[in-house]
C-alpha cells in the first residue's frame, strides 16, 4: 500500500465524522424546533433522544472506521440524516396526536427510535460478519428460495390490513417480509446475471426496428413477470410487485445493455397492471381513487366509502407553497395516518414547502448516486450488479411512494425508506446501507495502486507486477 493510499482512509473517515456531526446538529435542531414552536419548550425526552442519536452516529462511524475504512464517506451520513428527519416529523405529529385524542392515532416516534437503534445495530453486525460481499454469491439459490417463501407467506397469513396482505404477525409484532425480499432478490439477480448475462445478451429476431431476445432466453423475465402478478393478485400488494419486477428489468439491462429487455419489461408490466387493475377490486379501487382524488369529498364518494387521503395530501402540498409554514406551524394531522404511513411526506410538503420536498428527494438521489458510483468502481461483476441493484431498488421504492402520495401514480402502500414509520423497512434499509458500505470498501481497496519497490536493488515483485 502506498503512502497516499494509507492516508486516503483517514481522510475519508474524517470527512464522514464531520458530516455525521452536522447531521446530529440538524436532527437535534429540528427536534428542538418542533417543541419550541408548538409547546414553547423543549420536547419531552429531548436529552434521551440526543444521547441516542449521538450514540448511533458514534457507534456506526467507529464500526465503519474499523471494518470498512475505505468506504464511501457519504453513505452513512445520508442515511442517518433521512432517518433523523423522519424521527423529527414523527415527534412533531405525536405532539398533535397527544393533544387531540379525538384523532385516535397511536404515537410512533418512540417506537421508530427503537427500530432505528435495531437497524443500525444490524448494519454494524453485517459489517462485522460479512468481510467480503462476494461470499453472498455462493448462496444465491438458497437465498432465492428463502425470498420466495417470505414473498408468498403473507398470502397465507390472516393479517389483512388496509386492503392488502403484506404483513406476517409474530405475536404482538408485525413483519413486512417484502422489505427484506427486495435485498435478497437483488443479491440473487446479481449472482444469476453474472453467470448468465452472455446468454441473455444474444440477439434474436428483429421486430419493429429492435432486436428482441431469443425465445429461450425470455423464460426468466416471463417467470418473474408471472410471480409479480401472483403477488399482486393474492396479496394485493402493488408496491412490492412493481419493485420486484422493475428491479429485475433494471438489473437485466445493466448486465446485457439490451434495450429490448426494457421494452419487453415495460410492455409486460403495463399489460399485467391493466389486467389486474381491472379485475382485482382493491387494486381497481386505488386506480379509481388516483384518477378522481377529489370525488371522495362529494356525497357520492362518501357513500362509496372512497379514501380521502390522496385528496387531503394534495391540499397539504398545495398549502405549503415554496418554503412551507415552518416546523410545527401546519396541520399535517388532517391527512389520515400521516404519522404512521408514507403520507408523512405531506408533513414535509406543508411545513417545509416545495424546498423541503426537493431537499428530501435530493438526499435520496444523492444516496442512489453513491450506489451507482460504487457500481462503477467495483471490479467484480457481482459487486457491480449488486450495488447497482440496491441503488435501483431504492430509486424504485422512492418513486412508487412519492409518486403515489403526489398523485402521479396509484397509491402503493410501501414505506418511504428511512423516513416513514416501519420497523421492517428501517432494518432492511440499514442492511442495504451496510452492503453498499462493504462493496464500496472492497472496490476502493482494489483501486489502490501496487506499492513500488523502495530504494535501490532488486525488486521483490515478479516481472508481470513490475510492468
Amino acid at each position: 500500500m502506498t503512502f497516499a493510499a494509507m492516508a486516503q482512509a483517514p481522510d475519508r473517515r474524517r470527512a464522514e465524522a464531520g458530516l455525521l456531526c452536522l447531521v446530529v446538529v440538524i436532527t437535534l435542531g429540528g427536534y428542538a424546533c418542533t417543541g419550541l414552536s408548538m409547546q414553547g419548550r423543549l420536547p419531552a425526552g429531548f436529552t434521551r433522544f440526543a444521547a441516542i442519536m449521538l450514540a448511533v452516529a458514534v457507534v456506526t462511524h467507529l464500526a465503519v472506521r474499523r471494518w470498512a475504512a475505505r468506504a464511501d464517506p457519504l453513505i452513512l451520513p445520508l442515511a442517518l440524516l433521512l432517518t433523523g428527519l423522519g424521527l423529527v416529523l414523527m415527534n412533531r405529529l405525536d405532539i398533535t396526536y397527544a393533544a387531540e385524542p379525538r384523532l385516535h392515532m397511536a404515537q410512533a416516534a418512540d417506537g421508530q427510535l427503537i427500530w432505528t437503534v435495531i437497524g443500525t445495530a444490524a448494519c454494524v453486525g453485517l459489517l462485522v460478519v460479512l468481510r467480503d460481499h462476494r461470499r453472498l454469491q455462493r448462496y444465491i439459490y438458497l437465498m432465492m428460495a428463502v425470498a420466495l417463501v417470505l414473498l408468498m407467506a403473507p398470502a397465507f397469513s390472516s393479517a389483512d390490513q388496509f386492503g392488502a396482505k403484506r404483513w406476517i404477525m409474530l405475536g404482538p409484532l408485525s413483519v413486512q417480509p417484502g422489505e427484506f425480499v427486495k435485498i435478497i432478490i437483488a443479491v440473487f439477480f446479481a449472482g444469476y446475471l453474472t453467470v448468465s448475462r452472455d446468454a441473455l445478451a444474444l440477439s434474436g429476431r428483429r421486430f419493429l426496428g429492435m432486436r428482441l431476445p431469443p425465445g429461450r432466453q425470455l423464460g426468466p423475465i416471463a417467470a418473474i413477470w408471472a410471480l409479480s402478478l401472483l403477488v399482486l393478485i393474492f396479496e394485493r400488494d402493488l408496491g412490492t410487485s412493481l419493485i420486484f419486477f422493475g428491479l429485475f428489468v433494471i438489473m437485466l439491462y445493466m448486465a446485457t445493455e439490451r434495450t429490448s429487455w426494457v421494452v419487453c419489461g415495460l410492455l409486460m408490466a403495463t399489460v399485467g397492471a391493466m389486467v389486474v387493475g381491472s379485475l382485482e377490486p382493491h387494486v381497481h379501487g386505488r386506480v379509481v381513487a388516483w384518477q378522481h382524488p377529489m370525488d371522495a369529498f362529494t356525497e357520492a364518494g362518501r357513500a362509496a366509502n372512497m379514501s380521502m387521503q390522496l385528496g387531503q395530501a394534495l391540499f397539504s402540498f398545495g398549502s405549503g407553497g415554496i418554503t412551507g409554514s415552518g416546523l410545527g406551524q401546519g396541520h399535517p394531522e388532517l391527512v389520515g395516518f400521516a404519522g404512521n404511513s408514507d403520507f408523512i411526506l405531506t408533513a414535509v410538503g406543508e411545513e417545509l414547502g416545495l424546498a423541503g420536498v426537493m431537499a428530501v428527494l435530493l438526499l435520496y438521489g444523492l444516496l442512489a448516486q453513491r450506489g451507482f458510483h460504487i457500481a462503477l468502481l467495483a471490479r467484480d461483476p457481482f459487486g457491480k450488479l449488486l450495488a447497482a441493484g440496491l441503488a435501483g431498488a431504492l430509486v424504485l421504492q422512492v418513486f412508487v411512494v412519492t409518486g403515489g402520495v403526489m398523485g402521479l401514480i396509484p397509491l402503493t402502500g410501501k414505506a418511504l425508506p428511512f423516513l416513514a414509520k416501519g420497523g421492517s423497512s428501517m432494518v432492511a434499509n440499514w442492511l442495504m446501507v451496510a452492503l453498499l458500505i462493504r462493496i464500496s470498501d472492497t472496490a476502493q481497496r482494489r483501486h489502490e495502486p501496487v506499492e513500488p519497490p523502495r530504494g535501490p536493488g532488486r525488486s521483490n515483485f515478479p516481472a508481470y507486477q513490475r510492468l
